[in-house]
């Protein structure tokens, strides 16, 4: 019987997370009473002494998210292959022997949440940004299959490092100039990876009929973007659907419990959405 029963978000900002409220809900779905799940403000200088201070008999693992998920690395004894494709470890786990592993839930999230509503196979896409959720993002779109990708950014340095990437992964990636990101839509399925107001320019010069969008934020919701697309008839996926997915595959390394209680944590989101 493991005593390992404690987990935390850690990033900055944090306090507007909503992983304790999916988390705690997995833990009682499972039936883990005495599990714990915290948040905690740790930028990256304060990371080290943070991991550093951590009773490992007792902590599981920590979720990571900005800015983080690459200062992290130096930190571990092992990195996922996907983690170390995409520079980006969003789950720290404590093993039974005292190793720390690096693991990316993100990628896999976007396959499941994409997959869930249908879209199992995109053989060309688009992406909106290209930060570390945008490598994610190609990285997903690789494993469902696509061999070309656009990325939209703003600056020649993000666009080399996407297209660098896109030749680990077997994408060819090209890139276009942001102020054209209207223009993604018209892809079978664009992945937006942006702050808040990013796209909402984007939102009045759509095409009558754009592809499939999967914007990450999910406050405030619908963004302009998403609400333009869905009145045109779109499908349409939101960040909840990434965090409820990537929430359930981080919970399972946590627990080993499998498969994850998706309905539960997907609820408790919603239900923390709603109440603000």
């Amino acid at each position: 019987m493991t005593s390992k029963h404690r987990a935390a978000v850690l990033g900055s900002p944090i306090a507007h997370s909503l992983s304790p409220a999916l988390h705690r809900a997995a833990f009682a779905a499972l039936g883990l009473d005495g599990w714990r799940y915290d948040r905690f403000e740790v930028d990256e200088a304060g990371l080290p002494g943070f991991v550093a201070g951590l009773d490992e008999a007792e902590w599981a693992g920590c979720s990571l998210t900005m800015p983080l998920k690459r200062a992290v690395i130096p930190l571990l004894d092992e990195v996922s292959g996907t983690a170390r494709t995409v520079d980006a470890v969003n789950t720290l786990v404590f093993t039974a022997d005292g190793r720390r592993e690096g693991h990316n839930t993100d990628v896999p999230g976007l396959v499941n949440a994409l997959r869930e509503r249908g879209i199992t196979e995109v053989p060309a896409a688009a992406v909106l940004g290209a930060g570390a959720t945008a490598s994610s993002a190609l990285a997903a779109l690789a494993r469902l299959g696509a061999r070309e990708v656009t990325v939209y950014v703003r600056t020649p340095e993000r666009a080399r490092e996407m297209a660098a990437l896109g030749e680990r992964l077997g994408v060819a990636v090209r890139t276009a100039d942001w102020e054209r990101g209207a223009d993604a839509l018209a892809h079978p399925l664009t992945v937006a990876t942006t702050p808040v107001g990013a796209t909402d320019a984007f939102a009045a010069r759509l095409t009558a009929g754009p592809g499939a969008l999967f914007d990450v934020l999910y406050h405030p919701w619908p963004t302009a973007l998403a609400a333009a697309c869905a009145d045109r008839g779109a499908t349409v996926l939101g960040g909840l659907d990434l965090l409820v997915h990537q929430a359930v595959l981080q919970n399972e390394l946590f627990t080993g419990h499998t498969p994850g209680p998706l309905a539960a944590v997907r609820a408790a989101g919603e239900a923390a959405l709603a109440a603000g």
